[in-house]
């Protein structure tokens, strides 16, 4: 190995590096005792340059971009309410109806004869409740089946409501018996609307499989007169009913 000369090492001002860097011969020399050349000390990367200032245009767009965005959601949550608004309209119509004919089951005809009697007994207004049995339905359920029984509901349910007025209700109470409240109404326009049910009974009938059938009905009248329940004005136009049935007899 070839040593330095003394004067590099004694001498603190004489060990620093060139003004311009390493002359060739150092370099030379470092070759040939290390095995290569000491790196370049890394010089720092240029400084960016500054960003330009914003005009403003790029605000529009944001902006624009944004109401597009919001309109979009407005809509999709708009089609959302829309839907889960038919949903429930159609929930409560099938908690309110019967399953098989256009008319309202028991618990939502039972509703709105408690509502009558309440605007009876706060403001005097007349209601009076017509009770029907069908007559001849068993008759049809056992000759054709209970298929033919379901069409003799439904048309007979069709009849009733084409002949009662928008804020009178058509309710079914079970099996082969329905009820009609008509509000605002006394008993001589109660018993004159059963008069004329009666009648669109008897000359309408139904078509099933080829054949012309047809159900009658008898109908029982019964105002409100303070009763304290819907149960018993059902059951005293119920019992009007079976009077009827039985002088028809």
């Amino acid at each position: 190995m070839t040593a330095l000369p003394p004067s590099a090492s004694a001498d603190p001002e004489s060990s620093a590096l060139p003004a311009g860097g390493l002359t060739a011969s150092m370099q030379a020399l470092l070759q040939s005792q290390f095995g290569g050349v000491p790196r370049p000390v890394a010089t720092p990367a240029p400084t960016p340059p500054a960003p330009e200032p914003q005009t403003g245009d790029e605000w529009p767009l944001a902006a624009r971009t944004l109401i597009d965005s919001l309109i979009r959601e407005n809509i999709r949550l708009k089609a959302d309410i829309k839907a889960l608004t038919e949903q429930v309209a159609l929930a409560e119509h099938h908690a309110d109806h019967d399953v098989l004919t256009p008319t309202l089951n028991r618990r939502a005809f039972l509703r709105d004869l408690g509502r009558a009697m309440g605007d009876g007994r706060r403001y005097g207004d007349p209601a009076c409740l017509i009770y029907l049995d069908l007559d001849g339905f068993k008759a049809i359920n056992d000759t054709y089946g209970h298929a033919a029984g379901d069409k003799a509901l439904i048309h007979i349910a069709e009849r009733l409501n084409a002949n009662v007025r928008e804020g009178d209700s058509v309710g079914r109470l079970g099996g082969d018996e329905f009820a009609i409240l008509l509000r605002h109404a006394d008993v001589s326009v109660a018993r004159t609307k059963a008069q004329k049910l009666e009648a669109e009974l008897n000359i309408t009938a139904f078509e099933y499989q080829g054949q012309y059938l047809h159900v009658g009905g008898s109908f029982g009248v019964r105002a409100y007169e303070g009763q304290a329940s819907a149960e018993e004005w059902i059951a005293e136009a119920d019992a009007a009913m079976f009077l009827v049935k039985k002088s028809s007899r």
